[in-house]
């Protein structure tokens, strides 16, 4: 088991794992406690009251945080022709076809995120391999393989998160940097809470927000209650 350091014991020592604190008292705690030398990132965890061995309680999807992730996301779109200039001129980072499918091919990986024109995916597929397993696969279901890679290629510079609920119901995301201050982190949080609401599918029976705990990098997880959730996403 791996032991913690000095730091994280005297924050955890400041948090009772039995309770379920309100958003407020949980920012409280987690940002004003925040030790490490980097600006460090607020993560939420949500259990979901879904099955998701069943295809019609699989939870997928993306949601554009109003303030951002406070990082620079490196973008690159596999595209031919004048959409290797839309994508460049709505913020790409790198465009191109084939002759970006070779570099990866021969190990460079210089980017976070990827886009596809519906046109490339074949190409795109012969390097599924490498990008499938890393996370950086174009995904329909996901908006990433589509023609209007300018509407794309800005939400994900502006901060979109793609999300997907784990085999035990989880699903994990970022909301931003401790630096942004509690207001913009609650606003994050609430237009993510929302979006997972709206999925809700009608076969989840029952308690569907059953759980709810933040964290930064560095520091451990607090409980929140679930039944704050209303008055965050009002």
């Amino acid at each position: 088991m791996a032991k913690h350091g000095k730091k994280y014991r005297a924050v955890r020592a400041q948090i009772d794992p039995a309770k379920r604190y309100t958003f407020q008292e949980a920012l409280d705690l987690a940002t004003g406690s925040a030790y490490a030398k980097f600006d460090e990132t607020l993560d939420i965890a949500v259990r979901l009251g879904v099955d998701p061995r069943h295809a019609d309680q699989m939870i997928r999807g993306t949601v554009v945080l109003p303030n951002g992730l406070g990082k620079t996301v490196r973008v690159l779109v596999f595209a031919k022709g004048e959409k290797v200039k839309e994508a460049l001129d709505a913020g790409a980072d790198h465009a191109g076809g084939d002759e970006i499918i070779d570099q990866i091919r021969e190990g460079w990986l210089e980017f976070d995120k990827t886009v596809a024109t519906p046109d490339m995916m074949g190409s795109v597929g012969k390097i599924g391999k490498v990008l499938g397993p890393r996370g950086l696969m174009p995904n329909a279901k996901l908006g990433t393989v589509t023609f209007d890679v300018q509407k794309v290629v800005k939400e994900i510079k502006a901060g979109k998160v793609d999300f997907r609920v784990e085999k035990t119901g989880i699903v994990h995301a970022p909301m931003g940097k401790v630096s942004f201050g509690q207001e913009k982190l609650i606003q994050n949080i609430s237009a993510f809470i929302d979006t997972l609401i709206r999925l809700k599918p009608t076969a989840a029976k029952g308690t569907y927000l059953r759980g709810i705990a933040i964290s930064t990098t560095m520091g451990p997880g607090i409980q929140i209650d679930p039944l704050a959730v209303k008055a965050i996403v009002a």
